[in-house]
């Protein structure tokens, strides 16, 4: 059961803008599951679900990782680590990275497998990836925050 409701979760976020646990309960309800507040919450943490801006001041919660495999902690440490700062120019995403980990840092983005984004080049400490559309950039960002601040 516990397995149907998380794939259930999974389609769940990534067809509606969910914003809250209620909202994510109740869409639940309607699919036929009995769940109270407190599973849904647990569900969240065990799904490792993240809140990512929506462009317009709003939150939706998201999977960062679409697989069964999450980011592994070597991934998100050289993240954390390498990490200086980003900046978008329409659809492109520019990282800043210390110098000499721009490989390292694009390496664990990729490992995220982001839908949205269409390829990446890392240089010495910049990393530059082109991304499907400027709402998709942004989305990229939320998701890449929600990893640095976990």
């Amino acid at each position: 059961m516990k397995k149907s409701r998380h794939q259930k979760i999974k389609e769940l976020v990534e067809q509606y803008e969910i914003e809250t646990q209620e909202e994510l309960a109740d869409r639940l309800k309607e699919a036929g599951y009995a769940v109270t507040q407190a599973t849904v919450s647990r569900d969240i943490r065990e799904l490792k679900l993240s809140k990512i801006p929506m462009g317009d001041g709003r939150q939706k919660y998201t999977i960062l990782i679409h697989s069964d495999h999450y980011l592994s902690d070597k991934y998100i440490r050289v993240l954390r680590d390498g990490f200086v700062s980003m900046d978008m120019a329409q659809n492109i995403l520019v990282i800043k990275t210390v110098s000499g980990m721009a490989m390292a840092v694009a390496a664990a983005v990729d490992a995220m497998k982001l839908k949205e984004i269409v390829g990446s080049i890392a240089g010495d400490d910049t990393i530059m990836m082109a991304i499907r559309t400027v709402e998709d950039t942004e989305i990229v960002i939320g998701k890449i925050r929600s990893v640095l601040e976990e």
